[in-house]
């Protein structure tokens, strides 16, 4: 067994089964494979996903029966189920023009498979979602005998549109790379493959459209344990200047005017170190990710920075971020402002800035007939 750097108790596990166990040299599944290979001792490999519970006893046997009795260098499995968006969208059709030798398989990728070992040293691979359609598409290339087998049905989690976006990009980018060899490559080609990739990038958006589950948290109130615009006066030493605003101002578009000038002249690095510095509450990144898996798209809203905000949304995984635009001249502060068109609210008809979002949202958990969290 291969562990990829877990955080888990996954070596414990695999101990109590008398297997051995080495852990890989860095993240990720490529990696993964290729060094589980150097370290197996026999003539034929055999790779199964670790995250699936649901294998037939007599998987090993159906993936590597045809290459013990010579009847095929590489075996592929398919098995019943939803046929993914990537494999129909990008996956078949990229390899209808440029592979049509293997538009036939079911499920190209698939990453239950076997093959004899010397030919594995022969092939590279890919770090990436792209491993086991660059596998195939290498096999091929070499001429290897390949046989898709049936292993029954098998149930898997279904992967977010985020998970499916990046996996569609590294398919493909992979079965190009691939074809970089194939002569070819024309401007009708060019033109297919970029109607399939249009078409996958409108199967997720459609996807996310359709999304009725929303969690939103304050990024001062519920993920940062210390105020960050308090925490940047006093790193860049104008605590006393943001108390006296405080002290005179009580309009909120006012004090963040006022305070945004106290950090003209400071650079994005300096900006986006204070909130590095800042503890989180812990375990966040861990709800978010257990929030988008059940199918929950994440943001984050504050009355701070833009550029804050966009920093620990891809820190922790978010999905976006609603704040304020810090103006940032070759990435130093300028000292103004734009407040977004929804954080203002008409008043008597006057425009006034509003806190009542971020104000009222406090660790407690407000749900709507949508069934978006606001926290």
């Amino acid at each position: 067994m291969v562990d990829d750097n877990s955080s888990d108790n996954t070596v414990d596990e695999a101990l109590k089964e008398r297997v051995r166990v080495i852990t890989s040299s860095q993240r990720g599944k490529g990696i993964s494979m290729r060094e589980g290979m150097m370290a197996a001792k026999h003539d034929i490999i055999m790779y199964v996903d670790g995250d699936i519970l649901t294998y037939p006893d007599a998987l090993v046997e159906t993936l590597t029966d045809a290459i013990v009795n010579d009847e095929a260098d590489f075996t592929k499995s398919y098995f019943e189920r939803q046929a993914g968006r990537v494999t129909q969208l990008v996956a078949k059709p990229l390899l209808s023009i440029l592979f049509p030798d293997l538009a036939h398989f079911n499920q190209p990728l698939s990453g239950m498979i076997a093959a004899r070992r010397h030919m594995l040293q022969q092939v590279h691979f890919e770090n990436d979602y792209g491993v086991d359609i660059g596998l195939l598409i290498d096999m091929h290339l070499m001429g290897a005998r390949i046989q898709e087998v049936n292993i029954g049905r098998l149930e898997n989690a279904m992967q977010t549109w985020e998970q499916l976006s990046k996996m569609s990009r590294e398919v493909s980018r992979t079965i190009l790379k691939k074809a970089e060899s194939i002569p070819q490559q024309n401007l009708e080609t060019l033109g297919n493959i970029n109607i399939i990739r249009e078409q996958m990038e409108y199967s997720i958006l459609e996807s996310i459209d359709k999304l009725q589950k929303m969690v939103i948290f304050n990024l001062d109130e519920t993920i940062f344990r210390e105020n960050y615009l308090y925490s940047a006066a006093v790193a860049f030493g104008q605590e006393e200047s943001l108390v006296q605003i405080l002290q005179h101002y009580t309009d909120p578009l006012s004090v963040l005017t006022r305070s945004t000038a106290l950090f003209q002249g400071r650079n994005l690095a300096e900006l986006l170190e204070v909130a590095d510095s800042i503890n989180v509450t812990p375990d966040i990144r861990h709800v978010i990710r257990e929030l988008k898996r059940r199918g929950y798209i994440c943001g984050i809203i504050t009355d701070g920075f833009e550029c804050v905000a966009n920093h620990m949304k891809n820190k922790l995984g978010a999905d976006f971020a609603f704040a304020n635009r810090m103006h940032l001249v070759h990435s130093v502060a300028t000292g103004e402002i734009t407040v977004p068109e929804f954080f203002l609210t008409g008043k008597n008809g006057n425009t006034q800035y509003s806190r009542a979002i971020s104000s009222a949202i406090f660790p407690i958990s407000i749900t709507y007939s949508r069934r978006i969290l606001f926290m």
